[in-house]
């Protein structure tokens, strides 16, 4: 049984509920969009117009909770440490499990996320590059149907020398975010350092530090709040899906 496979089965016990970055190394993990049929069209379109933000790892047929190339044998609706759900756009409650809210035309999305590469990172010598925060910024993303909004990003505080590392490495990861969006003064893309989304508040930027942004995950939950699909479920900011796909092996040459 893989690493991956084992936290699996530990979030679909309930015995992991906590955030994923930094854990299970090695192994690509996705954000999570479900949305009913009627919307996926408008929902992929999306995707494919914002790659940055969001980038398609796999997309399941209609009804099937199994991601059958990702992570066979998984589940996506108990296999996620914490789901948020949408209702005509409005965040309704965050829960562990959303087994009684698949139906047989619910549609899973898997976009790759860059709570994947921390460990790549540590294995090039960017030692800040773990911690990590996630802001909204005043960058549009290109709209599809209802599906628009603005780009999130997650910020990490690095020393330059890493930020130069950090660009050169994750530019090869193209399914999980690819190169930083931004590197320097966060308003420069409207990022308010003392309001993220996720991550403690900032009163400035550390001494010797500098910012590094790449698109987030949690772009699509801002475009749920102006699409209102009639139900939409993601995963939880920092809470991602670990696939059985080699960070490594999933890249650029």
């Amino acid at each position: 049984m893989s690493a991956a496979q084992e936290a699996r089965l530990a979030m679909r016990a309930g015995s992991w509920t906590g955030p994923t970055g930094g854990r299970v190394p090695g192994f690509i993990q996705a954000n999570l969009v479900v949305l009913p049929q009627a919307e996926a069209y408008d929902f992929l379109v999306y995707c494919q117009r914002n790659p940055k933000a969001c980038p398609v790892i796999e997309i399941t047929d209609p009804g099937d909770p199994e991601p059958r190339r990702s992570a066979p044998g998984a589940d996506l609706r108990s296999d996620l440490p914490r789901y948020r759900i949408f209702r005509a756009g409005v965040h309704e409650q965050d829960v562990t499990d959303i087994t009684h809210l698949w139906s047989s035309d619910s549609v899973g999305f898997l976009l790759g996320s860059s709570l994947s590469f921390d460990a790549a990172l540590a294995r090039a010598g960017v030692e800040s590059g773990g911690d990590a925060w996630i802001f909204s910024t005043d960058i549009d993303t290109s709209p599809a149907g209802g599906f628009r909004g603005p780009v999130f990003a997650t910020m990490r505080l690095m020393r330059p020398a890493e930020a130069i590392i950090a660009t050169q490495l994750t530019s090869r990861f193209v399914y999980t975010h690819g190169a930083p969006i931004h590197i320097g003064d966060p308003r420069d893309i409207g990022a308010d350092i003392a309001n993220p989304v996720y991550g403690e508040p900032l009163e400035r930027i550390p001494e010797g530090r500098t910012a590094v942004f790449w698109a987030c995950g949690v772009t699509p939950q801002r475009a749920a709040q102006e699409a209102k699909p009639q139900l939409m479920i993601t995963h939880a900011p920092g809470h991602g899906f670990v696939t059985e796909l080699n960070m490594d092996q999933f890249c650029l040459p």
